[in-house]
């Protein structure tokens, strides 16, 4: 079944940030348009101009992080002479082809920059899009209908992935790791000293994204390296790894984990270099940069192997001093306003399809909890096909939806926060959905609706839903509230007033305080990082 969104599979991919958007390759870039040359504080660009928006494509942010700067943390970039031709995508930092077309260019820091076409006098709100792919994969999506639509100025930032962003080894420094999280710090620095320069205003900077984006986010509101570099945060889908069992499909990441320490990271490190027959070199450093890309993304592959090194963030002790679900519950956070939420059913397991399935895959993932989990979920309250809906809902509820409500909980303690849960369950269906079952609200369904608008095909409650999600985004990235024309009162989250924002087609959201208790929080709860 064809998507119903007004871009093939593959391209929706692209713009979820999961892969590298295909280019022609005997093209050559596009001219300079007339008028949109910046002088930056390292040189001048120049970009182009169409459909309403101003666009300059793949500027550099940060020195390029190859030979002796491969596994350091990011650097200003040097100044050039010559007008930079911005028009044209930089190359997907290095990752596999697994969904979609690999890379295994280093030369990859660079910045997307659009803007509507009249900035007009004052400065706009920024936002800065950090991509998702679960820190292995991706690029930037498109940032021309959010900026035209929202009249903000989008920020896409390509960053260090998979084995390049996160490995550490004690040969590498004292603080080994999250180079990543180096990257999109370095890229806000260099947001703070140039976006007036592009009609955005430097003391009104969100951060967004969706899955790893969403973690970066939760990663930046903890880390004191970032304070000051952002004024607000938007958390979509932070909340995704397993909880508990052995059934995975990333590294430890996302924003209610505890991360890995420094000293398990370096034996991860270690590990890996030793497969690579650089754990006995007199330089273990200067042999593991001597490699080439592809020998350490095949040698690296998914991370789930103990000699694949580390693929996502670490406590190293400089960008982040804990995890932030720690952070969270002690108030070491950037005093930044969030909106944080997750969708209803998502789900980043193998899922069940047979009672036996079901059965075996609770009692691999949720070991001597199982009991407790089936009675809570028994086969007999779901409809047809009932292992599939039941395991699916109690994936979302232990990884997702409980996890995220709870540190609504901790967060609010501290900053504002503007809680979400999305529960659109017919949104348009993405690539990676087995079409023929009840999906749900699946993970990051409302992301589409900020590249563009549903074609005129899709239903109306749709259409509305996409305008009413680009206006509460852009609207918070604007005031640091929600609520704004055409959208629904979105209470504040707080202790004394739990409001959760229930985000649904047809105008219809609204805020309720039964989340919790309808997806069993008190008991998932008890089995959390950092409870006691």
């Amino acid at each position: 079944m064809k998507p119903k969104y007004g871009l093939s599979a593959l391209v929706a991919l692209a713009l979820l940030g999961m892969m590298t958007p295909t280019q022609a390759a005997s093209r050559s870039a596009p001219a300079c348009a007339p008028g949109t040359t910046v002088a930056t504080d390292t040189g001048q660009v120049c970009g182009t101009t169409g459909d309403g928006v101003r666009s300059w494509l793949g500027v550099p942010y940060a020195e390029p992080p190859v030979g002796d700067l491969r596994w350091t943390p990011a650097k200003r970039h040097a100044p050039w002479t010559d007008v930079l031709q911005a028009t044209e995508r930089g190359s997907a930092c290095p990752q596999a082809g697994v969904l979609g077309t690999p890379s295994e260019n280093e030369d990859c820091l660079k910045l997307t920059i659009v803007t509507p076409a009249d900035t007009g006098a004052g400065g706009l709100p920024v936002m800065v899009e950090f991509h998702g792919g679960g820190f292995r994969f991706g690029a930037p999506g498109p940032g021309a209908y959010l900026a035209q639509a929202g009249n903000v100025v989008h920020v896409g930032v390509d960053y260090r992935l998979g084995i390049f962003g996160f490995l550490s080894h004690k040969a590498l420094g004292p603080h080994a790791g999250n180079y990543a999280l180096s990257d999109q710090q370095e890229a806000l620095r260099w947001v703070r000293r140039n976006i007036a320069r592009f009609g955005g205003d430097p003391r009104n900077v969100t951060i967004f994204g969706a899955s790893a984006g969403g973690s970066s986010v939760c990663a930046h509101t903890a880390s004191p390296l970032a304070a000051g570099l952002f004024q607000k945060g938007i958390v979509q889908s932070g909340e995704y790894n397993s909880l508990r069992g052995g059934d995975t499909t990333w590294q430890i990441q996302d924003c209610k984990s505890a991360l890995p320490t420094q000293a398990e990271a370096q034996a991860q490190g270690a590990r890996f270099a030793t497969a690579l027959k650089c754990e006995q070199s007199a330089d273990v450093a200067a042999c593991l940069r001597a490699l080439p890309v592809k020998t350490l993304l095949d040698q690296s592959s998914d991370g789930l192997a103990p000699d694949r090194g580390t693929l996502a963030p670490i406590v190293d002790g400089r960008i982040l001093t804990m995890s932030p679900a720690e952070a969270f519950v002690k108030g070491k956070v950037n005093r930044v306003a969030l909106m944080h939420g997750v969708g209803r059913d998502e789900v980043q397991l193998a899922p069940a399809t047979t009672p036996e399935q079901y059965e075996a895959l609770v009692k691999q993932q949720y070991g001597s909890l199982a009991p407790e989990v089936f009675a809570r979920y028994p086969l007999n309250r779901y409809p047809e096909p009932a292992p599939f809906i039941a395991y699916r809902t109690i994936v979302a509820d232990s990884n997702s939806v409980c996890p995220a409500l709870l540190n609504d909980e901790r967060l609010s303690r501290w900053i504002p926060v503007f809680a979400f849960q999305v529960d659109n369950a017919d949104a348009p269906p993405l690539f990676f959905l087995d079409q023929t079952k009840p999906n749900g609200a699946y993970h990051v369904s409302e992301v589409p609706f900020l590249y563009g608008p549903p074609r005129s095909d899709v239903s109306a409650n749709q259409r509305t839903f996409g305008t009413q999600i680009v206006a509460q985004w852009t609207g918070f990235a604007r005031t640091g509230n929600p609520t704004v024309d055409g959208t629904p009162l979105w209470p504040r989250y707080t202790h004394g007033d739990p409001a959760v924002m229930s985000l649904v087609p047809a105008g219809d959201s609204v805020a309720t305080r039964e989340i919790a208790r309808q997806h069993n929080c008190a008991f998932w709860n008890k089995h959390a990082p950092y409870v006691d």
